[in-house]
């Protein structure tokens, strides 16, 4: 009859993972990778590749490196923009849109950055942590600005 592996002593119980990651817990989506459908889990991504569809890594951190091409949209912690995304952001963090980067779509998130360079085109809106979604009966303080902004759009 076969038994389970017995844990040995210098083996220490799974422990709950530090939330900052290193490069180590971090899955990575390489440049001819092509992803199609719904991308989920417990980890940080790094897309270099083509995903389309959903991801979403609520408590982790999405880079989308500078050969990465997102057609989807995206729930994290943190999400950095390097390369080109096209569909919504929200991050209970933050959103980086790096100098080499492209955003179309909506953000919401807690904080966000967007470097000179950049492109972005959608709306904002600044949720603190911990904010709902969305307040009944269309009270909600936030406003989202409702005209496309480019920041620093290149042709």
């Amino acid at each position: 009859m076969p038994s389970a592996p017995a844990m040995s002593a210098a083996e220490p119980a799974a422990a709950p993972r530090p939330v900052a990651t290193t490069t180590a817990d971090q899955a990575t989506i390489g440049k001819s990778l092509v992803i199609k459908g719904e991308v989920t889990g417990s980890e940080s991504l790094y897309i270099d590749g083509r995903v389309e569809g959903s991801i979403n890594l609520s408590g982790n951190r999405v880079t989308v490196g500078r050969n990465g091409v997102v057609a989807a949209n995206i729930n994290a912690r943190e999400i950095v923009v390097l390369g080109k995304v096209r569909g919504n952001l929200t991050a209970s963090d933050r959103v980086d849109i790096r100098s080499d980067g492209s955003l179309t779509g909506d953000v919401i998130a807690a904080r966000i950055s967007i470097e000179d360079g950049a492109y972005f085109k959608g709306g904002i809106d600044i949720r603190k942590g911990g904010q709902p979604q969305a307040k009944p009966n269309g009270e909600d303080k936030a406003m989202p600005i409702s005209e496309p902004a480019a920041v620093g759009a290149r042709a």
